[in-house]
C-alpha cells in the first residue's frame, strides 16, 4: 500500500471517530434508590423512594422482592417475600416500577407453586408465559349471573341437606382436627370427570401436611386437573399474606376461559393471623383481638372476586370453599363471624360428632347453605326435602330420651328413623359417591327402608344399596342427574333396587349388647 492510500484511510478514521464523538449523548435514566434503616421478622423500613406506590413491587440488591404496605412522610414500610435474614441496614432497595403478579394458564395444572409462581415440585420450569397482578377488582354485578348448576362434592350430607352451587362461596369451619381440610379434598376429588379445575392453597400449613395432601390428590388422579399453591408454615408473613390473592388469579384466569373452577383456601384463618402479625409490626393501630380494622377488608375483596359469569363473558365460574378454624367451638368469634357474614353459608364440624365417629362430622342444625338449594338437582329435591326436618326432630328426641323418659311408639319410631339416617350419612374418606348412589339410597331412607336394620349392621346395608346402583340403566342414571323432576316410574324403579338390595336383612334383629340388654334407644351403637 502506498503512503498516500495509507494517509488517506487514517483520515478517513479520525474523520469517522470525530463525527461520532459530535453525536454521542449521555444516555442517563434516573432510578430512586433507598436504604434500609430496620430490617426484622419480614419487615422492612426503607428510607428513600420518594415516588414509590401502594402495593409497588421493590428490590433488594440480591434479587429478594417486597411490597411497599406504609406509605409514610420519609420512611416505606416493606413487607418482605422471601428470605429477609441477610439484610441488613444500609443495603440498596429500587423500585420495580410494577405490582406483584403470578403466572397463569393451563400450564399451571398439576403443577406445585409458591404465591410468586416459583415451582416447588421440581417439574421444571412452568411454560408459562401469562402473568397478572395478584389484587384484582371483583366482577360487576351486572357481569354476574345467578347460581344455577350443582357443584357435586360426592359427600352425601352436603350434596342433600347443605348443596353447593357454582359459583358459590361456602365456609367450612371448626375446631382443629375435625376434618375440615379432609372435606375439601374429597370435593376436590369428585371433581375428576365433571370438567372442573380446581386450585388448593395452603397458607401456614406445615410442610408434612401439605405432602400428605399433594400425596392424595395424586394417588386419587385429582392433581392432574388441581393447581397446588403453597405457602408454609416456616415462610415469611409475607408470603402468606399474598398466597390467597395469587392462587385466586391463577382461578380467576380459567375461569376467563369459560371453565367451572372449585378454590380451597386452607386456611384464612393462618392468613388473619399473618396479616395482623404485618400489621402490628408496621406499627399500625390495632383493633378487637389485636387485628387491623381492615381485616374485614381483606378477606371480602378475596371472596367476592369468586362468582358465576354471564354467558357474554364466557360463562365461567369460580366456587370457594374457604376454611376457618374455631376455638372451643366458638363460631362466635371476630374472625368466622366475619367470613359468615361474607359467604353464602357455612359446614360447620362438630368435635363432638367427630369423637363419636361420626364423620363427616357435619353439624346439620348449624350448617346452611343460602344459594346451592336454588341449583341443586330436581332428584336431590324429591328425596331429601323432608330429610333435613326429619333429623333435626330426631336429635331434639334423642337429647330428651337420654334422661331415661319413657317415650311413647311415635317418638321410639321417629328416634329409629332419626339413628338409621344419622348412620346412612356416614361416608369414609376420599371415597365420593356418584349422583345414583345418593339418589337412591336418600330414597331408601325417606321410605324407611333401614329402619328395621339393626345399627351394626347399616355400613353394610348402606354399601349394598349403592351397589344396587350400578345395575340401573344408563338412561335412568342420565334422568338422576338431567331432569327437572323424580317422575314416578323412576321413583318405583330406585325404590325396587334398594329392596332388592336389603332383601337378606329383612330378617335381621337387634344383636344385644356386651351386658346382654339391648342398647338404649339414643345409643348410636
Amino acid at each position: 500500500m502506498s503512503a498516500s492510500l495509507l494517509q488517506d484511510a487514517v483520515e478517513q478514521r479520525l474523520h469517522l471517530l470525530s463525527q461520532n464523538r459530535a453525536d454521542f449523548k449521555m444516555a442517563v435514566t434516573p432510578r430512586e434508590v433507598g436504604r434500609i434503616i430496620h430490617n426484622a421478622n419480614g419487615v422492612a423500613l426503607i428510607s428513600g423512594l420518594p415516588g414509590v406506590g401502594y402495593d409497588e413491587l421493590v428490590q433488594f440488591g440480591d434479587g429478594l422482592h417486597g411490597i411497599a404496605f406504609n406509605l409514610e412522610q420519609d420512611t416505606v414500610g416493606v413487607v418482605l417475600l422471601g428470605d429477609y435474614w441477610h439484610l441488613q441496614a444500609g443495603d440498596i432497595v429500587t423500585r420495580t416500577g410494577r405490582v406483584v403478579d403470578v403466572p397463569v394458564g393451563t400450564q399451571l395444572l398439576g403443577r406445585v407453586i409458591n404465591p410468586l409462581g416459583v415451582p416447588l415440585d421440581e417439574a421444571g420450569p412452568l411454560g408459562s408465559t401469562q402473568r397478572l397482578p395478584i389484587e384484582r377488582p371483583a366482577p360487576a354485578i351486572m357481569d354476574r349471573a345467578a347460581v344455577s348448576t350443582p357443584l357435586q362434592t360426592g359427600i352425601k350430607v352436603i350434596d342433600a341437606l347443605i348443596p353447593i352451587g357454582r359459583g358459590q362461596r361456602e365456609l367450612i369451619l371448626g375446631d382443629r382436627q375435625t376434618g375440615k381440610t379432609a372435606l375439601a379434598i374429597d370435593s376436590i376429588i369428585n371433581q375428576r370427570g365433571n370438567d372442573v379445575l380446581c386450585v388448593y392453597c395452603a397458607i401456614g400449613q406445615r410442610g408434612a401436611s401439605v405432602a400428605k395432601v399433594i400425596a392424595t390428590l395424586r394417588q386419587h388422579h385429582a392433581l392432574e386437573y388441581t393447581v397446588v399453591v403453597v405457602a408454609a408454615g416456616n415462610d415469611p408473613p409475607g408470603l402468606s399474606y399474598i398466597a390467597p390473592y395469587a392462587a385466586t388469579t391463577i382461578a380467576e384466569a380459567l375461569m376467563a376461559q369459560g371453565r367451572d373452577v372449585l378454590i380451597v383456601y386452607d386456611d384464612l384463618t393462618h392468613h388473619a393471623r399473618a396479616y395482623r402479625e404485618l400489621s402490628l409490626l408496621l406499627r399500625r393501630p390495632p383493633g378487637r383481638e389485636a387485628y387491623p380494622g381492615d381485616i374485614f377488608y381483606i378477606h371480602s375483596r378475596l371472596l367476592e372476586r369468586s362468582t358465576h359469569l354471564n354467558e357474554a363473558l364466557g360463562g365461567g365460574s369460580l366456587t370457594a370453599l374457604p376454611i376457618i378454624e374455631t376455638e372451643a367451638q366458638d363460631i362466635s368469634a371476630y374472625i368466622p363471624t366475619n367470613l359468615i357474614s361474607i359467604t353464602d353459608g357455612q359446614i360447620y364440624l362438630s368435635p363432638s360428632l367427630f369423637a363419636l365417629g361420626i364423620l363427616p362430622a357435619v353439624n346439620v342444625g348449624k350448617s346452611v347453605s343460602r344459594v346451592g338449594g336454588k341449583a341443586q338437582r330436581g332428584a336431590y329435591r324429591a328425596v331429601a326435602g323432608d330429610l333435613k326436618l326429619s333429623y333435626a326432630q330426631f336429635e331434639e328426641l334423642e337429647a330428651f330420651s337420654r334422661f331415661g323418659a319413657r317415650v311413647d311408639p311415635a317418638t321410639q319410631k321417629i328416634i329409629t328413623h332419626g339413628q338409621r339416617i344419622r348412620a346412612s350419612l356416614r361416608q369414609a374418606q376420599n371415597s365420593p359417591l356418584t349422583v345414583a348412589e345418593q339418589i337412591i339410597e336418600l330414597l331408601a331412607i325417606k321410605n324407611g327402608l333401614f329402619d328395621p336394620i339393626p345399627l351394626h349392621q347399616m355400613p353394610a346395608a348402606t354399601l349394598l344399596v349403592q351397589q344396587a346402583a350400578t345395575n340401573l340403566t344408563s338412561a335412568l342414571r342420565d334422568r338422576l342427574v338431567s331432569a327437572e323432576h323424580l317422575s314416578d316410574d323412576d321413583r318405583n324403579a330406585l325404590l325396587n333396587a334398594a329392596r332388592q338390595a336389603l332383601a337378606e336383612f329383612s330378617g335381621d334383629k337387634e344383636e344385644p349388647n356386651e351386658t346382654g340388654k339391648k342398647p338404649p334407644l339414643s345409643s348410636e351403637s
